[in-house]
């Protein structure tokens, strides 16, 4: 036999052992990938937004460099309690605090240049992130905000110190003693919680650990307390001070002060790690900054007034949703929504009542009025049937003719479709081009055009929207038990 015949025939018998081996292997693999598919994401995961790159930007921008550029890049917890504002007013606990530290480094100036703040809202969990990637200078986050081990930030002096996790319940439901007590049951957290890694502490020392029920990305710490106010969701647990606060305004909860996740963390702005001086201005500025007497005037003013959201699967409600539920299956099916998105427009506009008559001649299960009936081609809008064909039909013509881009996800584009059903496509479409302008995501409702939305019109439409979505969420979670 040659060496060439030879060495033919031992590169083919390696081949063939390596793909028995390759073979022998494969259904193992699959089995991974396959149970690995099946594990659970965190809520995290189901956010829209940049990846959490960790690694720092290629500029890091000191004192020196904002100064000279004349602005400060202030990465924003997205949610209204940290951020938000009404018509020129703050309701945002960090709000003031920021405005404060912008007069602040513009007394301190030697060269006489003033400093803006341009204010960057996003989600909770993605602030550091965007931090170190280098799209902002500073992050102000009103929350407490874990810092991962290996990120390069500097937390500031703290604003608060050793801030309790407190568990907070509705009023007349059944009180807890001990935390232990709550093993096994579940408490509603809104994405980006500090109470992850507390409950997980906690649970280390449970047989049966308290559940984590992560909420939909659309609901910030304040949606979270609204609906456990309603009693939709049984509890949470916020931080102490946020608690207080939307007491003042949710008067059916219940601080359960003795239930502590923990009271080890530090609520704190943070810069990067190569920012020392503007770590040490912010510093200073924060040991001598005190909040006015009157911080939350404007947020009590608006939020007193404003729409709550209720607990609609009562035994009422149910029978009023049990006896339009065909109706309304009818005609989300024909334009191709999801019948329970109707079921919580419907509880919004009338608490399910046909007979409902509102402003304008609007009337009925939708409050359709006879004009935009007419304009989706249905003479009767007075009928259940007509009134809740008209409806949908308006809402499908609205999405189709505005928000049918592949750009939206169907979350945000139900809420787009929705703040028009409210306050009119044109002028939904005008704030989305101002939305553009100003840096904020043109096509994400929540937490970003709802801003503009609030400081041109008021609360009005953003709690519209806000309390469908909840109703939406709230009926969604009990779709087993409303569909026939």
């Amino acid at each position: 036999m040659t060496k060439k015949s030879l060495f033919n025939r031992n590169l083919a018998a390696r081949c063939s052992g390596f793909v028995e081996r390759c073979a022998a292997t494969l259904p193992v693999l699959m089995l991974l990938g396959c149970l690995l598919a099946l594990l659970p994401q965190g809520a995290s995961a189901r956010l829209a937004g940049p990846p959490e790159g960790w690694a720092p930007g290629e500029t890091t921008r000191d004192l020196a460099a904002v100064r000279a550029s004349g602005q400060l890049r202030v990465l924003v917890n997205q949610s209204r309690n940290s951020s938000g504002e009404v018509r020129g007013e703050p309701i945002g606990i960090e709000y003031r605090r920021l405005r404060a530290f912008e007069q602040y480094l513009n007394r301190n100036a030697r060269d006489g240049r003033e400093v803006r703040l341009k204010l960057i809202p996003l989600p909770k969990e993605q602030l550091l992130p965007a931090l170190l990637r280098g799209e902002g200078d500073l992050v102000a986050p009103g929350e407490l905000l874990p810092v991962r081990r290996g990120m390069a930030v500097r937390a500031s002096t703290p604003i608060l110190r050793d801030v309790p996790l407190v568990v907070v319940a509705r009023q007349g439901n059944r009180r807890y003693q001990r935390l232990e007590q709550l093993a096994g049951r579940s408490l509603a957290l809104p994405a980006g919680s500090a109470a992850r890694d507390a409950l997980l502490k906690v649970n280390a020392g449970l047989k049966t650990p308290i559940v984590a029920d992560w909420q939909d990305p659309s609901l910030a710490v304040e949606d979270v307390l609204e609906l456990v106010h309603a009693g939709i969701l049984p509890m949470t647990a916020v931080e102490l001070p946020i608690a207080e606060r939307w007491a003042k305004v949710l008067p059916k909860l219940r601080i359960e002060r003795h239930l502590q996740l923990t009271d080890q963390g530090d609520m704190s702005w943070f810069v990067q790690r190569a920012a020392p001086n503007l770590r040490a201005s912010v510093d200073r500025f924060l040991r001598g900054y005190r909040a006015p007497a009157d911080q939350d005037a404007a947020f009590l003013r608006v939020y007193r007034r404003l729409y709550k959201v209720h607990y609609p699967l009562g035994r009422l409600e149910r029978q009023r949703l049990e006896r339009v539920r065909p109706v309304l299956m009818q005609h989300a099916r024909a334009q191709s929504l999801d019948w329970l998105l109707l079921a919580a427009l419907a509880f919004k506009e009338s608490t399910l009542n046909p007979a409902a008559r509102g402003a304008g001649g609007a009337t009925g299960l939708l409050q359709v009025t006879p004009a935009a009936a007419r304009n989706v081609g249905v003479g009767n809008a007075a009928s259940l049937d007509g009134n809740v064909q008209a409806g949908a039909k308006y809402l499908a013509m609205i999405r189709r003719r505005y928000f049918a881009s592949a750009q939206f996800n169907e979350r945000e584009r139900m809420a787009f479709v929705l703040a028009a059903y409210n306050l009119g496509p044109q002028r939904v479409q005008r704030l989305r081009a101002e939305a553009r302008r100003r840096g904020l995501n043109p096509n994400q409702w929540f937490f970003q055009v709802e801003r503009l939305a609030a400081e041109r019109f008021g609360m009005g439409v953003v709690s519209y929207v806000s309390s469908v979505n909840k109703y939406h969420l709230a009926f969604a979670r009990e779709r087993y038990r409303l569909e026939p």
